[in-house]
């Protein structure tokens, strides 16, 4: 399990807290381009300073796969 993370439904789950919606929204675009490096998009939602992002893999059955754990080791390396 990658640290941070819960194991949820067959998915990954996380939430971060930001101290406002600009650095929330800066953090969701360092995400999106490490996603696309990766080829692994997450489900995520945003509202004001939070971020919750979800990982499975749909192609594998929406199930958590190794692609899930690499890109959240990666999301945390953005901290």
């Amino acid at each position: 399990m990658v640290q941070d993370w819960k194991n949820e439904n067959n998915a990954l789950v996380r939430e971060f807290t930001f101290s406002d919606f600009s650095e929330a929204f800066a953090f969701m675009t360092r995400v999106a381009i490490l996603a696309e490096k990766h080829n692994h998009h997450p489900d995520w939602n945003n509202v004001y300073n939070r971020v919750q992002i979800k990982l499975s893999t749909h192609d594998a059955g929406d199930v958590v796969t190794d692609k899930d754990v690499k890109l959240a080791a990666a999301i945390n390396s953005l901290l």
